[in-house]
């Protein structure tokens, strides 16, 4: 694939000073190669035993500065790099924060959400960047939902473009410092603490009533089969010592699990909201009747609630408000004013 002809589709930005950030879209497998479609053509690499093999050039690493490239079929904003680590070729896109943000929300938010809901996520997607910048490592972020879901530059849209450009720059801060963004789908009504997910109590995530959030998952009924409860088990470590159907013997201060019974094995604390989501369930927000679970949300609950951020804002809040009800005590603040040098 030929990519001079899409030069014309990446306009000039303008954007003066920016964060550039190394975002991880592939890790190839040694032994294989890789395409990259670049202005001047299409080139091929892999990891080989000295370093990385760019046609038949060998070098530790390559930079390549070019506006833009196609990994694959797919194109994406900025340059590229391409690192040898453990046998593999790591293809890291190097990009600006603000372009990065464009190929990020339609991947986190549909364009047809409200856009004050969008212009929230813009600015927790660059918060969640920004905090994740780490000079140490070989990338700051990778492309899937394990980071945030980047999709480059073909997913871009008019109205997620709109919501960046509002909020350039803005970010939220707590103490001086950018916050931990956490983000989910629809938190069934009740957002959950930080320390019910991920050990750590943080006091700008505190469990939040939610009652905007209507989206397709508030409510639900899945039926878990005893082989699939057994297999979650064991992802954990544990050995089912019966065919017991799922109890909740204990509930969060947000009310979702916190302590299961199940196959004779009990599951305390975050793990045992990690089990019901091995389960295949949409959250934690659950109960049993049987081996099946009735329950509401999807996602594990934490920080803004999407679904529930498309309610407030069809309810007239603006994005200040919606991020201010969901992590209370922070500020928007511009990247310097939260410790983003």
């Amino acid at each position: 694939m030929f990519l001079l002809p899409l030069l014309a589709f990446f306009p000039a930005r303008g954007q003066g000073k920016d964060l550039l950030l190394r975002v991880l879209l592939r890790e190839v497998p040694p032994g294989q190669a890789v395409r990259l479609a670049l202005p001047s053509g299409e080139v091929r690499a892999s990891a080989g035993g000295e370093g990385v093999v760019l046609e038949g050039r060998v070098a530790p690493s390559f930079d390549l500065e070019v506006p833009y490239f196609s990994l694959e079929g797919r194109p994406y904003r900025g340059g590229v790099r391409l690192l040898a680590q453990g046998g593999k070729l790591l293809v890291i896109n190097l990009v600006l924060l603000e372009d990065y943000l464009l190929g990020v929300l339609p991947g986190e938010m549909p364009e047809g959400f409200p856009l004050e809901a969008l212009k929230a996520q813009a600015v927790l997607a660059r918060t969640f960047a920004v905090n994740r910048l780490n000079p140490k490592a070989p990338y700051d972020l990778c492309a899937s939902e394990l980071c945030q879901v980047y999709l480059g530059f073909a997913a871009e849209k008019p109205k997620h473009a709109q919501a960046v450009a509002a909020t350039r720059g803005q970010v939220l801060s707590y103490g001086g410092k950018a916050i931990s963004a956490l983000y989910h789908a629809d938190s069934g009504g009740m957002t959950a603490g930080s320390e019910e997910v991920f050990q750590k109590a943080l006091p700008y995530l505190r469990p939040r009533p939610d009652p905007y959030a209507k989206g397709p998952k508030s409510a639900w009924r899945v039926s878990v089969s005893k082989e699939a409860a057994e297999q979650a088990l064991r992802a954990l470590g544990y050995t089912p010592k019966g065919e017991e159907a799922p109890q909740v013997l204990e509930r969060s201060p947000s009310g979702r699990a916190w302590r299961v019974r199940l196959m004779g094995v009990e599951v305390w604390g975050p793990e045992a909201q990690r089990l019901l989501r091995l389960m295949g369930l949409p959250s934690a927000l659950a109960e049993f009747q049987g081996f099946e679970a009735v329950g509401r949300g999807a996602g594990h609950g934490v920080g803004l609630s999407q679904w529930g951020a498309k309610g407030m804002a069809e309810a007239g809040f603006d994005h200040r408000e919606i991020l201010g009800h969901y992590f209370p005590g922070t500020f928007l603040s511009e990247l310097l004013l939260a410790g983003v040098p």
